[in-house]
C-alpha cells in the first residue's frame, strides 16, 4: 500500500483507443492545470531500454505482440513515478502541489478491469476517467501518419489492428465500469485539436474546483 493520502493526490485515468489523442491533450492539461503526465507506455518503453532491467526483455516481447504487460510491473513503475514526483515537488507552490499533494494524469492505463481494481487498492483511487471517443477509421489514419516518423515498432497496420482489438475487448469494460460509478468524462475527440481540448478544459475546470 502506498503512503498517499487520497485526499491530497488527484489521479485521472486518460483512456481512449490508440490514436485518440491521449498524449496530445495530456500535454496541454499539464501546461494549464499543473498535472504530471505519466504514460504507462512510455514508462514501460523506458524500463525496456534501461540497462540491467529485470523486466526489459519481457516488456519488449509483450509490446511486439500487442499484448498487455503483467499489471504488477506497470503498477510498480507508476507507483515509483508518483512517489518520485511527490518527493521532487514537495516544496512546490503550484496549484494542487506541495506537502504531499500532487496531480497526475495516467495515460493508457488501466487497460483491464483487474488493473483498475489493483491500482486503486494498492496506490490511490482515481478521481475520474477522461475518455476520448474516436472512430477506428480516424484513429488508424492518425496512427499511420504518426508511424511515418515516430520510429515506434507498434505503429504499423498489423500491430495497430491488434491494439484496436485489445482496446475494445479489455479496456472498454473499464470505461463502462467507471461510468456506472458516474466517474467518466467522455469527450468526442474527432474534431480538430483545439476544439477537442476546449471541451476537455471546461470539464477539468469543473472537476478540479
Amino acid at each position: 500500500m502506498s503512503e498517499f493520502n487520497p485526499q491530497d493526490v488527484v489521479v485521472v485515468f486518460v483512456l481512449g483507443g490508440p490514436g485518440a489523442g491521449k498524449g496530445t491533450h495530456c500535454a496541454r492539461l499539464v501546461r494549464d492545470f499543473d498535472f504530471v503526465h505519466l504514460s504507462a507506455g512510455d514508462l514501460l518503453r523506458a524500463e525496456q531500454n534501461r540497462p540491467g532491467s529485470q523486466y526489459g526483455q519481457m516488456i519488449a516481447e509483450y509490446i511486439k505482440d500487442g499484448k498487455i504487460v503483467p499489471m504488477e510491473v506497470t503498477i510498480a513503475l507508476l507507483r515509483n513515478a508518483i512517489e518520485q514526483s511527490l518527493k521532487d515537488r514537495a516544496d512546490s507552490t503550484a496549484t494542487g502541489w506541495g506537502n504531499g499533494k500532487g496531480r497526475f494524469l495516467i495515460d493508457g492505463f488501466p487497460r483491464k478491469m483487474d488493473q483498475a481494481v489493483k491500482f486503486e487498492e494498492d496506490v490511490v483511487p482515481a478521481q475520474f476517467v477522461l475518455f476520448l471517443e474516436c472512430t477506428e477509421e480516424l484513429m488508424l489514419e492518425r496512427l499511420l501518419r504518426r508511424g511515418e516518423h515516430s520510429g515506434r515498432a507498434d505503429d504499423n497496420i498489423e500491430s495497430i489492428k491488434k491494439r484496436f482489438r485489445t482496446f475494445v475487448e479489455t479496456s472498454m469494460p473499464v470505461v463502462d465500469e467507471f461510468r456506472t460509478k458516474n466517474k467518466v468524462v467522455s469527450v468526442d475527440s474527432m474534431a480538430d485539436i483545439d476544439t477537442v481540448y476546449d471541451n476537455i478544459r471546461k470539464e477539468f475546470v469543473q472537476k478540479l474546483q
